[in-house]
């Protein structure tokens, strides 16, 4: 069921988000991949992230689909049950590519 609050499960996104840009801060892939530490942390904070867009529903879908909240929603079910088999290359990709479009559409929608 789609949280009663979706401007407080946004704002949660970025937050999520914030973090994750510190945890990575003057990091390049390499970096990143030889920090187990830093991608743990990492992911625990997508999959907030996930759960807040799950939580959030799917009327945000078509008004920002370059966030790609689907895939978002998704990728949290992939994060908790086949972590084992999560490429680091593709939480890299997400954080440095993926991450700024969902985090300029929760700033539109909360009219930051």
């Amino acid at each position: 069921m789609p949280s009663s609050d979706p401007l407080k499960r946004l704002g949660d996104i970025l937050e999520q988000i914030a973090r994750i840009e510190g945890h990575v801060a003057g990091m390049d892939e390499a970096a990143f991949r030889s920090s187990p530490l830093t991608q743990d942390a990492v992911e625990r904070c997508l999959e907030r992230c996930c759960e807040a867009a799950r939580k959030i529903g799917d009327g945000l879908d078509g008004k920002y689909p370059e966030a790609d909240f689907v895939n978002l929603r998704r990728f949290g079910s992939i994060l908790r049950h086949d972590y084992g088999d999560i490429d680091i290359e593709i939480i890299w990709e997400l954080v440095r590519s993926r991450l700024p479009l969902l985090k300029a559409a929760c700033r539109t929608e909360l009219d930051l």
